[in-house]
């Protein structure tokens, strides 16, 4: 394996990428009890078309989490109890662009890494699991849908793109998981779930080449192939909706604001835009802020005003949001100090410092530790990298990109009302 020590960060990561594709690392921790790893897959509910054989397949909304599901499914039952039976607690997610499989534990490492390994690369669907599961993940849309803080963000991104796949939502809805099959879920787990499409990551007072050499154990057998993913719809940095509201049982209006940015290109690009986005959104939205300050002191937000910037495959937004019994307000004032704000170079430097330090404290985190790793190395970057990229960001790109980023043409507002403040319908979109 090869080492590499990390002087920003003060910390050594082990590399390795097998025959079969598989990217492994390990960040040693010496003397800690606890033990994560993490089995992550490039592959999340934005990759809904592909390529097999030459074939364009479409798959339904929704097949990322339902496999996602269905994996911890197998002919002597829930996964689950089989690492409990081990000391250890394992999950999952699917997000938009990946889906992540880990556990977490003090002893019998060993034991529970070969049996992730086993149970994410050996699928068990039948007719009746599946169809069984449709209940199940049909209950958790209902949930979903009545969730204030999902449908803001659902009804946002759907206004603001018009053919880019995170218009759907992750656990799709209820017409589209009814065409899920066990032969849908086989044809996506050979595509997606081959080692050249995943990464292993663990994080703890574990043996690197161990852990290499038994995942190269559990794995030997399976081919070195990518999946052919289609390129995700370009769209203009305009928001066909500039705004979409609904009514909800909520005890005060919520808003979300989305302006609309062109997604970097994979690698060291995207990862500068996302520094730049997220030292614009504080600069903007922070609680030191000019317009924080304001905003607060005339009573149109409270501390729950915050924002930040998302990238998913093919789509970045700088956001706003909170409670506001005046959105309409908020998102003028917001349109308005993008003109006066002025961001001296020591504030910036500041900013800088108190941002990057809660990057590396983050690292006291092993889940965050292994996240990140493997989401940065799918875009293309070694994370371990982020300080000196980081460094490189200037004060006027900052100010370039909020210039350029904060328009009435890129913006697109979703708001929550409470149910007694609409009359006739549950949903007003303009």
């Amino acid at each position: 394996m090869k080492e590499v020590f990390y002087e920003a960060w003060q910390e050594r990561v082990f590399w390795d990428t097998l025959p079969n594709g598989l990217t492994v690392a390990v960040v040693p921790r010496p003397g800690f009890r606890k033990k994560l790893c993490y089995l992550v897959t490039d592959y999340g509910a934005i990759h809904q078309s592909f390529l097999k054989d030459g074939k364009q397949i479409d798959t339904p909304a929704g097949v990322a989490h339902y496999l996602e599901h269905k994996l911890f499914d197998s002919p002597a039952g829930d996964v689950s109890q089989s690492f409990a039976a081990m000391g250890a607690s394992p999950n999952a997610f699917t997000g938009y662009d990946l889906t992540a499989y880990y556990f977490s534990g003090t002893d019998r490492f060993e034991e529970n890494l070969k049996l992730l390994l086993d149970f994410v690369y050996t699928p068990w669907f039948t007719e009746e699991s599946v169809a069984k599961e449709q209940g199940i993940i049909g209950q958790e849309i209902d949930m979903s849908a009545d969730n204030p803080d999902s449908r803001i963000f659902e009804n946002l991104v759907k206004a603001m793109y018009r053919d880019h796949p995170i218009r759907v939502p992750i656990l799709g809805d209820r017409e589209t998981i009814s065409r899920i099959t066990p032969q849908v879920l086989t044809l996506c787990h050979s595509t997606f779930y081959t080692p050249a499409n995943m990464m292993l990551c663990a994080v703890g007072d574990v043996d690197p080449r161990q852990v290499r050499d038994l995942a190269w154990e559990m794995t030997k057998d399976l081919p070195n192939q990518k999946p052919q993913k289609l390129p995700l719809p370009q769209e203009e940095p305009v928001c066909p909706q500039p705004l979409v509201e609904e009514a909800m049982e909520v005890a005060c209006p919520m808003f979300q604001l989305g302006f609309k940015c062109e997604p970097a290109e994979d690698g060291e690009a995207a990862v500068r835009q996302e520094i730049v986005g997220d030292l614009a959104a504080e600069a903007l939205f922070g609680e030191s802020s000019p317009l924080y300050l304001k905003l607060y002191e005339e009573g149109l937000i409270d501390s729950s005003f915050g924002g930040g910037f998302e990238t998913v495959d093919g789509m970045a937004m700088l956001t706003a949001y909170g409670d506001s019994e005046d959105p309409q307000a908020v998102r003028a004032a917001i349109l308005e100090a993008v003109g006066t704000l002025t961001l001296s170079q020591e504030d910036f430097l500041r900013m800088k410092r108190s941002a990057l330090g809660r990057r590396i404290r983050e690292l006291d985190s092993f889940d965050s530790t292994c996240f990140r790793l493997c989401a940065y190395r799918f875009s293309g970057f070694d994370y371990f990298e982020y300080p000196r990229v980081y460094a490189q960001v200037t004060r006027q790109e900052v100010m370039d990109f909020l210039t350029r980023a904060v328009t009435e043409r890129r913006c697109c507002m979703s708001v929550i009302r409470p149910k007694d403040n609409q009359s006739g319908g549950n949903e007003n979109v303009i």
